[in-house]
């Protein structure tokens, strides 16, 4: 058991102290309360479990969302800039940033740029400013994220060989809600990495090969809007590329930093971000469509997922339909919608805010309506309010949050290729070496497992 830092319970939310991505400076906090209703209403955690059944460990899935509802500052993200200054140090180290949809929608904001300004330009310049050898773009991985989780929702529907309804996986803080919570629901959870998942151990072991380069003299950092991204990375079953590579000890993905972290490190570096005259990704694994920009939304995932899997079940490309589709978009905390794909009604629910998962997942329960595909994201309207986002408590909160979506809804609009399976890379990276979805090498490298976390609550 570790230690745990916390105030009162009833005024704050218990926290433990090597929470890799929640820091507390319990000296500071004027117990206004509002971390802990933050938890309670919005996460559904601290009603949900009782630290004297827990030995005194608290129960976190790292979402962040207590840090953005601080108004003092006293919660915090672990800052892990340092550790990255550091491998940049190190001679001999390739060192490689992955950047996440949402960041360049919200990076600006740090810096005195209107509300939800798309940045991404900008924000790849600043990156190679700060001394990183290669600059790679998440969403090429949400692309292939998309291709193996749309073809696992086809083979559900079609073969029965798994359980429906699927829930998607890209959001760490939901996975981990899950296997505390609905441990009987992981087999329904999609096996497919997250993006950053997925992009991690293709970077030690396409890329590496690639270029040139020893996997172990690769360090990999993502910048996300997410602090759960920080425990996520430490799960060992993620990190199948570098064992592949022959470095079991090492991580495929080594750290993780946050908007906020990088526009603090921009800052003491005196870098006038504005001014930067915008840069584009390195190639290979720097190619998205508009399907990969708009996971950082609320109903992105679930968009992307229904514009490839109309195209595996009707051998057609997606109808204008879908690519605008309003039924799953928006700020509601629960969305329902039912397609018509290929002849096959295909319900859908979209939903925002785990607490919103446990009613939903609750009345599901007793409901006869057969489900198919489910998205789960822990922070409000997705991503873009994600833990490790920019702090304003002087922006209404739902005008930002609508900004920073239609900044990615935007970016979607205006790219020639807004569907997984049109990308370049993506066809090049199946074609070269991971043969097709859901191909023994998939499965090694971009599937995953999931642990019953029940017991942990207690009795």
């Amino acid at each position: 058991m570790s230690k745990m830092n916390q105030m009162p319970i009833e005024k704050c939310v218990a926290i433990n102290d090597n929470n890799p991505a929640i820091t507390y400076a319990t000296d500071k906090c004027m117990q206004c309360g509002m971390c802990a209703t933050t938890c309670n209403q919005q996460i559904g955690i601290r009603n949900y479990y009782d630290l004297n059944k827990t030995g005194g460990d608290a129960i976190c899935i790292h979402c962040g969302q207590c840090t953005v509802s601080c108004p003092f500052g006293v919660i915090k993200e672990v800052d892990d800039t340092e550790r990255v200054r550091q491998a940049l140090l190190q001679p001999g180290k390739t060192v490689v940033v992955s950047t996440s949809p949402a960041v360049r929608a919200a990076l600006g904001e740090e810096f005195g740029m209107e509300m939800g300004s798309f940045v991404e330009g900008k924000m790849v310049a600043l990156l190679r400013k700060l001394g990183f050898n290669y600059v790679f773009d998440t969403d090429f991985a949400a692309d292939l994220t998309i291709m193996e989780e749309a073809s696992e929702l086809v083979e559900r529907i079609t073969k029965g060989h798994k359980p429906l309804p699927m829930f998607t996986s890209c959001c760490p803080a939901w996975v981990k809600f899950a296997e505390y919570f609905y441990p009987q629901l992981l087999p329904n959870l999609s096996s497919a990495k997250s993006p950053i998942s997925m992009i991690g151990p293709m970077i030690k072991t396409y890329f590496a090969a690639k270029a040139n380069i020893d996997p172990a003299d690769i360090v990999h950092v993502a910048l996300t809007p997410c602090t759960a991204k920080k425990f996520e990375i430490l799960r060992p079953e993620l990190n199948d590329g570098i064992k592949a590579a022959g470095h079991p000890e090492l991580a495929d993905t080594d750290i993780v930093i946050t908007t906020r972290e990088v526009a603090r490190w921009a800052k003491e570096a005196g870098i006038d971000f504005p001014s930067l005259e915008d840069d584009t990704y390195d190639r290979l694994l720097g190619e998205s469509t508009g399907a990969g920009v708009i996971f950082g939304n609320t109903g992105g995932v679930m968009e992307a997922a229904l514009r490839t899997a109309y195209k595996l079940i009707t051998g057609q490309d997606a109808p204008a339909a879908l690519f605008a589709l309003e039924a799953v978009r928006g700020f509601e905390g629960i969305k329902e919608a039912t397609l018509n794909i290929g002849g096959m009604d295909i319900n859908v629910a979209v939903i925002y805010g785990t607490q919103n998962a446990r009613n939903f997942i609750d009345k599901m329960a007793d409901s006869p309506k057969q489900y198919h595909f489910i998205e789960v994201m822990t922070c409000p309207g997705g991503c873009i309010g994600g833990g490790g986002q920019p702090i304003n408590l002087r922006m209404n909160k739902d005008k930002l949050k609508e900004a920073r979506a239609k900044a990615l809804y935007r970016s979607d609009e205006s790219k020639t290729l807004r569907a997984s399976y049109e990308n370049p890379e993506i066809k090049a990276i199946y074609a070269d070496f991971l043969g097709k979805p859901l191909s023994e090498k998939s499965e090694e490298l971009l599937h995953t497992t999931y642990t019953d976390r029940s017991k942990d609550l207690g009795e």
